[in-house]
């Protein structure tokens, strides 16, 4: 058993709205960097059967041209499914104590919200759109093509596990 490695996964996927504008700035060597934070919000069933809500903020950092894209499309209220790593960042206090906080690290950054169409055109107004997204794409169906990884699935599910129907 000494010998058993575990993998090494930071793998993290979530789906919030932006809670307030996004920060962006440039690093001394001007590297664009982006911070916001997103709320999650989670529906379930108490012991007496009566629905309640749960509320998870969590921080996002972007970096370089997914910084510039975040802060050209993104404002409060916002949607975004993000995917990326967890990090720790760790700093000294104004007092001189050792601060840390824990953030997502996004590779990549979906913009859910639906833009308007003009004559078949997608325009973008008040409206985001994923650079990566083609126009005639609708961006919810975004959700029903996930390809769950194979080392997040469980061999033994059905494939509508990995394809949420509607």
């Amino acid at each position: 058993m000494a010998d058993l490695k575990m993998p090494e996964l930071n793998y993290v996927m979530i789906v919030g709205n932006l809670t307030k504008d996004p920060m962006y700035r440039t690093t001394s060597t001007n590297t664009p960097v982006v911070n916001f934070s997103i709320a999650s919000n989670r529906r379930y069933r108490d012991r007496l059967s009566n629905w309640q809500e749960d509320v998870c903020y969590v921080g996002i950092v972007a970096w370089n041209k997914l910084a510039d894209s975040c802060h050209e499309r993104l404002k409060k209220g916002s949607a975004v499914l993000v995917e990326g790593e967890l990090q720790t960042r760790v700093w000294k206090g104004e007092d001189g104590s050792h601060r840390s906080i824990l953030e997502v690290k996004a590779r990549r950054i979906q913009f859910l919200n639906k833009f308007a169409r003009t004559n078949g055109v997608a325009t973008h107004s008040d409206e985001f759109e994923d650079p990566g997204v083609h126009e005639e794409d609708d961006l919810f169906e975004f959700f029903e093509d996930i390809e769950v990884p194979a080392y997040l699935s469980d061999d033994s599910a059905s494939d509508t596990a990995s394809h949420p129907s509607h």
